[in-house]
């Protein structure tokens, strides 16, 4: 077990205050993987929702096979991604008939609100992106802990449940120390 290095949440450079804490996290694996293995035993990183899917685990992993200091192999077993969960909590399909599904992060909803696709689900959204969406035809599918005994779900009209979602965010955040959700926005058919 080791503590996961400190980062700027509010860097001028978003992508460069990523890759020092990348590399930060890289130095950690490395000296865990050679310091607290002995050969022949095998070690393993639980990833918190979607490995595969806007977490940088298997990047942080492919650079500590790149220093040459350690030798390993890497198996990923796949689980249910938090996409998939929320869905399933929600009881409904990602997309509709012949439609896509955007998935991008709160900073990008945040960057640029507007939105070409019907079907939206954002990831990693810490300031809740969703209430700069100006679009009033917007259903929100929301998950917090989703697939725990903690899990709360919120859904709606977005213009109406954007304030009880960032209220139930936030004590669900003091309560637990922190917090991890995804959303769907879905263009509302309601006439």
């Amino acid at each position: 077990e080791a503590a996961d290095p400190e980062r700027d949440r509010a860097p001028a450079s978003y992508e460069t205050e990523v890759a020092a804490w990348h590399a930060k996290r890289a130095a950690i694996y490395e000296r865990m993987i050679r310091e607290e293995l002995a050969e022949g035993q095998h070690g393993a990183f639980l990833v918190w929702g979607d490995p595969c899917l806007y977490d940088s685990t298997l990047r942080i992993v492919d650079q500590v096979a790149a220093m040459n200091t350690v030798r390993f192999e890497v198996e990923v077993i796949p689980g249910i991604t938090s996409v998939q969960a929320l869905a399933a909590a929600h009881r409904i399909p990602l997309n509709r008939i012949a439609e896509p599904v955007l998935i991008t992060t709160g900073r990008r909803l945040a960057g640029a609100p507007s939105r070409d696709a019907e079907d939206v689900v954002v990831m990693l959204d810490g300031d809740c992106a969703f209430k700069k969406v100006e679009d009033q035809d917007v259903d929100i599918f929301w998950g917090a802990y989703l697939g725990t005994a903690d899990e709360i779900l919120v859904s709606g009209p977005l213009r109406e449940r954007a304030d009880e979602i960032e209220a139930v965010r936030r004590e669900a955040r003091q309560k637990n120390g922190w917090i991890m959700d995804t959303y769907l926005l879905r263009k509302s058919t309601a006439p």
